[in-house]
C-alpha cells in the first residue's frame, strides 16, 4: 500500500522522505485518506513508505507490517484473506434491529417505528449503549426535580406545609419553573416516540405516556396562567389545582423503568460476548523463517502456521500438522473427556489444548469459524423473541384510540351543550379523561410483578433474567435436558475395579492409577482419585507412552502395565473375547470400561462413569407430574445416553448431537407446535438455550450458558425447574391481574371523567379525582404484585 498521489503523478520527495508538495495517501490500517505533510506520521517497511492518520494506526501497523502491506493496496481496498473486523466493535456498517420486531433492520440507531423500543445492534458492543447513558442522565435529572415538586404539593401530609408558607401563587410558579425543563427536555424522547406511534398508526405505550404527561402539563399551564377560565368549583386555596408534580413524577418513573429495561436488554448481549471471549486475543504465528511471534487474532489468515502450547486456547479452526495432545472440546460436545489429536486431525477455535504442544495450519478464520457460527446462532435466536409487553401493547392499540376519541367527544359535547362556562367544563372533562387514562399502572403492571417474582425466585435458587422467560415457562409442554452437568455431576468417578484370575482388584487399580498419575485426562483423574479414595499407595511409572486412540502403557515396579480399550489389548496380543460380555454390561450401565494388562496378561477392568445427581430422578418425576415431556439431548454416545434415560424414566433420547443438532431439535419440536424449554450448562448448549421458548441454565455451568438462558438454577439442581414452573405460572397470572386492574380502573373512570353522570347526579369528575383514581390503580397493581413474595414453591 505504497504512497500515491490522487492524480497518479509522483510527488517530488523531500530529503526525509516526505513530499515537498501536498499529496494524499491511504492509511494502511484504517483505510482513511491522509494528507501527507511534514507532521504526518510515517514509517518505512520493505522499501515502501506508509502514512498514518493517527498514532494508534501506526502502533497497530508496527505489530505486523507484512500483514497490512499484503492485505491492502494503494486504494485502501481489502483483499482476500485480509483480517475481518471484530464483531465486538460497533463500527460504521453495524445493523440495528428491534428486540420485539426483528423484521425491522436499520443502518443506524434509533427507535422502532412500530413499538417505539430502542433499536439494538445485531452484535452487541462492549461499551454501554448511548441511549442507556442518555436515559440514565434524564432519569436522575427528573428524579431530582420530582422531590421538591412532591414536597410543594404534598408536604403538609408529613408536616411540611411549604405551600402555606410561601403562598399558593408563588408555589405554582415554582412548580412551573421546576417542571418545564423536565417536560421540554427530559421527556422529549417520550413525545417523539408518541408522535412516531401516531404517524405510523401503531398506538402503543409511548402514545399513552405522551398523552398523559402532555395532558397533565397542558392542564397545569392553563391553571397557572389562565385560572379564570375554570369554574369556581375548581378553585381552592387561592387558585386552581395544578398537576406539574404528576407530570414530572410520571416522567421520572417511566425513566426508571426504561433504564432498568435497557440494562437488562444490554445484559442479554453478554452471551455473545462470553462466546467471543472463548477465542484468545492473540495467536502465536510461525513465520516462514521459523521465528514465532504473538500476533492479534484478527491478523491470522488462512494458511498461517500457529503454535498451540499446553493450556492455550486454539485460536482458529485448523488442522494439526505436528505434535500430539488432548483437546478439551467440551465447548462443542459438552462432554468432559478430552479428545486426542495428532497429525491430520482438525481442531476447533476456542477449544483448550490440555498437555502437548501442537503446530496447526489455519483453515477457517473470522466469521467462518465454528465459534463465530455459534455466535451468530445465539445472536439470531436472541433477536427472534417477542417480549411479554406485547400483551399490553395489543390492548393499548385499542385502548389508546378509544381514550382519545372519548376525550374529543367529551370536549365537543360540553362545548356545544354544556352549561356556562362551557369552555371550562369542556377543557376539564377532556383533561380528566386523559389524566385518568394515564399509563402509570400500565407501566408498572409487568415490571413490578417481574421484580417481585425475581426476588422470590432468588430465595428458592431460581434466577430470572427477563419477563418473557417467565411467561414462556408457564406455557411450555416439552423440556430438553443435556446429560453432562445437568442430569449428572459432569465429573467422572471410578465405579468399578474388577480383577481376573489370580490378580487382586486393589493391585489392578493401584497399577492403573500409577500409570495415569501424571495425566490430566478426566478419566485418568477419576482412576487416580478412586485409588486414593481406597488409600492405595501409588508408585512411580516409568517409560510412559500414550497410544493414540488405544490407551497408555509403561513400567510400574518393574512390571509392564497397559491400560486401554480392545484395540490396545489386540496390540499386545491379549484375547478379550471371554469378557466382552461383562464389558458390554458395564457400558449398558453408562460406564466407560477399560482393560488393565500386567506383563502381557489380562489382569482386570476399571470402569468410570459420570454419576447422576441424587435429586435428578425425583425432579424428572415432578416434571412428568406437571405435564412436561422430557427429552435428553447429549453429545455422549447412544448406549451411555440410553442407560441414563432408562434409569431416570426420560421419555426420549437424542445422542451424539452437536450444537447445531440441539438447536435443530428445538426448532423441529417448535415446528410441530410444541412449546420448548431447554436446560443445559455447556457452551455447546448456548444456541439451543437461545432458540428455545425459554432457556434454563445450570448455575454450575459455563458463563455463556447462563447468559444465553432466561432462567438460571443456582447450584445446578434440576429441582429448580419445578420451582421455576410454579413461579412462572403464579407470575403470569399476577401480571394478567395487574393489567386488568390497570385498564379496569381507567376504563371505568373514563366515562365518569367524560361527564356521563353529570345529567343524572350532577357529578363531574375533576382532574384531581382523576389523578387520585390513577394513583389508586397503581396502588392496587403494586399490592397485588407483592403477593408473589408469599407464593409457595
Amino acid at each position: 500500500m505504497s504512497e500515491k498521489n490522487h492524480d497518479h503523478h509522483p510527488a517530488p520527495a523531500h530529503h526525509d522522505g516526505v513530499p515537498d508538495v501536498k499529496s494524499m495517501a491511504v492509511d494502511p490500517v484504517c483505510g482513511m485518506s491522509v494528507e501527507v505533510t511534514r507532521e504526518t506520521l510515517s514509517m518505512n517497511s520493505e522499501g515502501e513508505t506508509y502514512h498514518f492518520c493517527s498514532k494508534r494506526c501506526l502502533t497497530q501497523f508496527k505489530t505486523d507490517p507484512l500483514l497490512y502491506a499484503w492485505s491492502g493496496g494503494a486504494d485502501g481496498a481489502m483483499h482476500e484473506g485480509a483480517p475481518l473486523p471484530s464483531p465486538k466493535d460497533v463500527a460504521p456498517g453495524t445493523q440495528w434491529t428491534c428486540p420485539m420486531h426483528p423484521e425491522i433492520i436499520q443502518s443506524e440507531p434509533g427507535a422502532c417505528p412500530i413499538c417505539g423500543m430502542a433499536l439494538e445492534p445485531v452484535i452487541p458492543p462492549d461499551e454501554q449503549g448511548a441511549e442507556l447513558t442518555d436515559f440514565t442522565r434524564r432519569m436522575w435529572v427528573s428524579s431530582v426535580a420530582a422531590v421538591p415538586l412532591v414536597v410543594l404539593t404534598m408536604g403538609e401530609l408529613v408536616g411540611l406545609p411549604v405551600r402555606d408558607w410561601i403562598g399558593h401563587r408563588v408555589a405554582t410558579y415554582v412548580e412551573f419553573l421546576l417542571a418545564t425543563p423536565i417536560i421540554l427536555w427530559a421527556a422529549r424522547p417520550f413525545f417523539e416516540r408518541g408522535l412516531d406511534s401516531i404517524r405510523n398508526r401503531s398506538p402503543n405505550m409511548w402514545t399513552l405516556i405522551a398523552l398523559g404527561v402532555g395532558a397533565a402539563y397542558a392542564y397545569s399551564l392553563f391553571a397557572t396562567f389562565l385560572p379564570g377560565v375554570f369554574p369556581e368549583q375548581y378553585r381552592s386555596g387561592g387558585g386552581v389545582g395544578t398537576y406539574f408534580e404528576a407530570a414530572v413524577v410520571i416522567v421520572a418513573l417511566v425513566f426508571v423503568g426504561q433504564v432498568l429495561e435497557l440494562r437488562a436488554r444490554e445484559r442479554t448481549g453478554d452471551a455473545i460476548r462470553a462466546l467471543l471471549d472463548l477465542a484468545p486475543k492473540m495467536a502465536r504465528r510461525i513465520g516462514s523463517d521459523g521465528v514465532e511471534q504473538d500476533v492479534p487474532l484478527e491478523h491470522v489468515v488462512v494458511g498461517d502456521l500457529l503454535r498451540v502450547r499446553p493450556g492455550d486456547s486454539v485460536p482458529v479452526d485448523a488442522m494439526v500438522i505436528e505434535g500430539l495432545s488432548s483437546i478439551d472440546e467440551s465447548m462443542i460436545t459438552g462432554e468432559p473427556v478430552p479428545v486426542e489429536k495428532s497429525n491430520g486431525d482438525r481442531v476447533t477455535g476456542g477449544t483448550i489444548n490440555k498437555n502437548g504442544s501442537l503446530v496447526v495450519r489455519a483453515t477457517q478464520v473470522g466469521a467462518d469459524t465454528v465459534l463465530s457460527q455459534i455466535v451468530e446462532m445465539v445472536a439470531g435466536a436472541r433477536r427472534s423473541r417477542a417480549p411479554i409487553q406485547g400483551l399490553a401493547d395489543r390492548v393499548s392499540s385499542v385502548f389508546v384510540p378509544t381514550v382519545v376519541v372519548v376525550a374529543v367527544v367529551a370536549f365537543m359535547t360540553w362545548l356545544l351543550i354544556g352549561p356556562d362556562p362551557a369552555l371550562a367544563f369542556a377543557i376539564a372533562s377532556a383533561v380528566s379523561v386523559l389524566i385518568i387514562a394515564c399509563p402509570c399502572a400500565l407501566g408498572l403492571a409487568t415490571p413490578i410483578s417481574i421484580t417481585t417474582a425475581a426476588g422470590r425466585g432468588a430465595q428458592a435458587g431460581v434466577l430470572i433474567k427477563d419477563a418473557e422467560a417467565l411467561e414462556r415457562m408457564a406455557r411450555v409442554d416439552t423440556i430438553i435436558v443435556d446429560k453432562t452437568g445437568t442430569l449428572t455431576h459432569g465429573k467422572p468417578e471410578l465405579t468399578n475395579a474388577v480383577a481376573f484370575s489370580s490378580f487382586v482388584s486393589d493391585d489392578v487399580l493401584r497399577f492403573a492409577a500409577a500409570l495415569e498419575l501424571g495425566s490430566e485426562h478426566p478419566l485418568a483423574e477419576a482412576i487416580v482419585e478412586g485409588a486414593r479414595g481406597r488409600r492405595l499407595e501409588l508408585p512411580k511409572a516409568d517409560h510412559f507412552e500414550a497410544m493414540t486412540g488405544k490407551g497408555v502403557q509403561g513400567a510400574v515396579e518393574g512390571r509392564q502395565v497397559a491400560l486401554g480399550n480392545t484395540a490396545m489389548m489386540e496390540l499386545l496380543n491379549i484375547d478379550t473375547a471371554e469378557i466382552e460380555g461383562s464389558m458390554d454390561a458395564l457400558r449398558v450401565e453408562g460406564k466407560t470400561a477399560m482393560f488393565v494388562a500386567l506383563d502381557g496378561a489380562l489382569a482386570g477392568v476399571v470402569a468410570v462413569a459420570d454419576p447422576i445427581k441424587p435429586t435428578t430422578a425425583g425432579a424428572i418425576r415432578d416434571l412428568h407430574d406437571l405435564g412436561l415431556r422430557v427429552i435428553m439431548a447429549t453429545g455422549d454416545n447412544q448406549r451411555t445416553a440410553e442407560a441414563v434415560a432408562r434409569t431416570l424414566g426420560i421419555d426420549e433420547v437424542r445422542a451424539d448431537v452437536l450444537p447445531e443438532d440441539k438447536k435443530a431439535l428445538v426448532e423441529e419440536l417448535q415446528a410441530t407446535g410444541r412449546r420448548v424449554a431447554m436446560a443445559g450448562d455447556g457452551v455447546n448448549d448456548a444456541p439451543a438455550l437461545a432458540s428455545a421458548d425459554v432457556g434454563i441454565a445450570m448455575g454450575t455451568g459455563a458463563d455463556v450458558a447462563v447468559e444465553s438462558a432466561g432462567i438460571t438454577l443456582l447450584g445446578g439442581d434440576l429441582v429448580g425447574i419445578v420451582r421455576a414452573r410454579k413461579l412462572a405460572k403464579a407470575t403470569l397470572r399476577n401480571i394478567k391481574q395487574n393489567l386488568f386492574f390497570a385498564f379496569a380502573y381507567n376504563a371505568a373512570g373514563v366515562p365518569v371523567a367524560a361527564g356521563v353522570l353529570y345529567p343524572i347526579l350532577g357529578l363531574l369528575l375533576s382532574p384531581m379525582i382523576a389523578a387520585a383514581a390513577m394513583s389508586l390503580s397503581s396502588v392496587s397493581v403494586i399490592s397485588n404484585a407483592l403477593r408473589l413474595r408469599r407464593v409457595r414453591l
